[in-house]
Parts: structure tokens; C-alpha cells; sequence
């Protein structure tokens, strides 16, 4: 199995040095930091999954994860806000290409939004008319537009598909068209600005309807064929990778530090550098098995064949294996960090809780 470097290697130190410089202070604010947001725009994170053609670094799938892993583990909150505005910016592949110009006239664009189906649109002669309120748009405080999905009703009957199930469609919404609700209030992940939106009675033209599907797609290459499952499963799997390897780094500081001072006995420095030694080895197992899936159902997605469903099954358990490793490694450390990790200005305790904050979403709250 092929060695997966340390997640640090992926960007540059002093760009890690900068956004962590400034973490603490973020949380304050409650969202990204000037300084962050400034070397997410010059670096074109936000559209890193983004055609060239409109102005983006159109990276496969293994070299944004990389990126991801790697901001995480500088902050959780940057990378958390770099995955899910990043990865919404992926459905330019759907979106006309009139809008596409439009939206991506903008240098610093950027998409939030929100999968719930928790709107309505009605249809219109000339579009339609959409009411609605979502949670948890992460990057909302940033963002340029917004995505979200709707129930399509016309003539005040929800529009069925075939098998009996609702329609749902995706839309965009411009940000002078939304309501942003402060509702974001979390023990972790403050920066990230995931609040609630609203719209309400606005009408909406054809072309800012859109599905999220291959066959629909309006740009033809590797990225819109990639199932989004799975695409979402390891973006945000590369998330808790990032935090825990930070967390595991930090404990390696700390035990390090206190046994320099004599502040263990022998058997309890031997405990925890054991435990520590452990849990590094279990997660770069992990990252190994994870992109190694990974990169391989890309291979094949590239070369213009349908992945096989052992192969995406591969890619969903890897992904559950390292988010469940992730956070036994960090659950098991903790207790042996002492109070001094209990401190909310120190970067040990930011990431504790932007880690658990994280394990949260629904992507991992139904792991056993």
C-alpha cells in the first residue's frame, strides 16, 4: 500500500503559518478571518473543482481532497468552509451556460446553500416562484449565491415522478435575493458562518433551475459523471482526517512537553506516547486505504467507464472507516491531555471542538 504523505505537505507552510496565525481571532468574529478569506481567493480555493474556461483550477477529485485534508488540518473552520463552498460550486457542470457566465464574472465567487429539499417552487409561465428556509449554509457570511433544493409544485399539486416520489429540483438564488438568519451558535466550527437562509415569494427565471444528475449535465467531463455521493463522502471524510491528524500532532507537542518537565511518571509518559504511537499508525492506515479507493474509482471514472458498484462501495466504506478511526483516536487521547486542553484559547481545545462540531453532520451521524 502506497505511503500517504503527512496532510502539511499539500500547501504551503507559510500558508498554513497565516491561517492558523489567525484561528483564534476568527472565532471571535465568527467567521473567516480577513486574512483567510484573502489566501482562499488568491489561491482560487473556492473553485478549485471549477472548468478553467471560467476562471477555476479544475482539480480532480484526489487533489482537492488532498487540498481539503490539508486546510483542515490548518483550521477546521477554513477548510470546512473551502470543502462545502467549493464542492457547491461543482454544480457549474449543471448550471446553464448563460448563468455559468454570469456568476463566474465575479473573481471572487462563491457558492453556499444547502441539499434539504426544504422549499417550494411553484411553477410559472416564465419560471418560478420559490419560498423557503434552510439550514446550516456554511459560508453563507462569504458567499456570492446561493444553491438549494426545492419541491416542485404546480398548480398547487407536488409534482410526482413516476415511482410516486416528489420532484426535486435544484436552484441558485443571487445573494440580494436571500435572508440570512444569525442562528449559527456551536461550541466548534464558529467561523464557519453556517447559518440559516431564507427566501421568500421570489420569482425566478428558467435558467436558474437545474438537476443534479450525469445525464443532465451541461459541461462533459470526469467531474460531472462522479457519483455525488460518494463525492460528498470523501470531501468531508478529509475533513476529520485533517483535525484529527492536527489534534494528534498537538498531543505529540503536549506529551512531549510535560515529559521534558518530569511531569510524568515513567509508566504514565510510557501510556501515552504508546497510545499516541498507536493512533498514528491506525489513521495512516486509514488515509492510505481511503485514497487509494479514492484514486482508483477517479481512474476509472476518468477513463470514460462507469465506476462499478464494488468500486463506489469501496470508496463509501473507506470513507466510514477513516471518519470512525478519526474520531476513536481523538475520543481515546483526550482524557490523557489533562486540563490544559480544556482551554478555549488554546489551538488543542479549537480543534477538540471544531473536530466534534464537525462529526455532527449528517454525512457521520449515522455511523454505528
Amino acid at each position: 500500500m502506497r505511503e500517504i504523505e503527512h496532510p502539511s505537505v499539500f500547501i504551503k507552510k507559510e500558508l498554513t503559518d497565516s491561517i492558523r496565525a489567525v484561528a483564534l481571532e476568527s472565532e471571535s468574529l465568527r467567521k473567516l478571518h480577513p486574512d483567510q478569506l484573502s489566501i482562499i481567493h488568491q489561491e482560487k480555493w473556492f473553485s478549485m473543482f471549477v472548468p478553467k474556461i471560467y476562471g477555476g483550477l479544475e482539480f480532480s477529485l484526489p487533489e482537492g481532497v488532498k487540498i481539503e485534508e490539508a486546510l483542515s488540518c490548518a483550521d477546521g473552520s477554513t477548510g470546512w468552509v473551502v470543502t462545502l463552498c467549493s464542492g457547491a460550486a461543482w454544480f457549474v457542470g449543471f448550471l446553464n451556460k448563460e448563468l455559468s457566465d454570469e456568476v463566474f464574472s465575479d473573481v471572487n465567487v462563491c457558492f453556499a446553500g444547502s441539499g434539504a429539499p426544504t422549499g417550494t417552487a411553484q411553477l410559472t409561465k416564465n419560471g418560478y416562484k420559490v419560498s423557503g428556509y434552510w439550514k446550516y449554509a456554511s459560508g453563507s457570511l462569504h458567499a456570492t449565491v446561493f444553491t438549494a433544493n426545492c419541491v416542485l409544485i404546480n398548480e398547487g399539486k407536488t409534482v410526482l415522478q413516476e415511482d410516486g416520489v416528489s420532484v426535486i429540483q435544484s436552484f441558485l438564488f443571487k445573494k440580494d435575493e436571500v435572508q440570512i438568519h444569525a442562528t449559527w451558535k456551536s461550541m466548534g466550527m464558529m467561523a464557519t458562518g453556517s447559518h440559516d437562509f431564507e427566501v421568500k415569494n421570489i420569482t425566478i427565471p428558467q435558467n436558474r433551475s437545474f438537476f443534479i444528475d450525469a445525464k443532465h449535465a451541461i459541461i462533459k467531463n470526469t467531474f460531472y459523471r462522479y457519483p455525488f455521493r460518494q463525492l460528498a463522502a470523501v470531501t468531508l471524510t478529509a475533513n476529520l482526517s485533517g483535525m484529527a491528524i492536527r489534534f494528534l500532532d498537538l498531543c505529540g507537542i503536549l506529551f512531549n512537553e510535560r515529559n521534558e518537565r518530569n511531569q510524568y511518571t515513567e509508566s504514565q509518559g510510557l501510556i501515552r506516547f504508546q497510545k499516541l504511537e498507536k493512533a498514528m499508525k491506525a489513521l495512516q492506515y486509514h488515509r492510505q486505504s481511503f485514497y487509494e479507493a479514492l484514486e482508483t474509482s477517479w481512474s476509472i471514472c476518468d477513463s470514460g467507464k462507469t465506476i462499478p458498484a464494488e468500486q463506489l462501495g469501496q470508496v463509501s466504506e473507506c470513507s466510514y472507516q477513516l471518519a470512525t478511526a478519526s474520531r476513536n483516536m481523538v475520543d481515546e487521547l483526550y482524557p490523557y491531555c489533562g486540563l490544559i486542553a480544556t482551554n478555549l484559547d488554546l489551538e488543542i481545545n479549537r480543534v477538540w471542538r471544531n473536530f466534534h462540531t464537525a462529526t455532527q453532520h449528517s454525512m457521520f451521524t449515522d455511523i454505528p
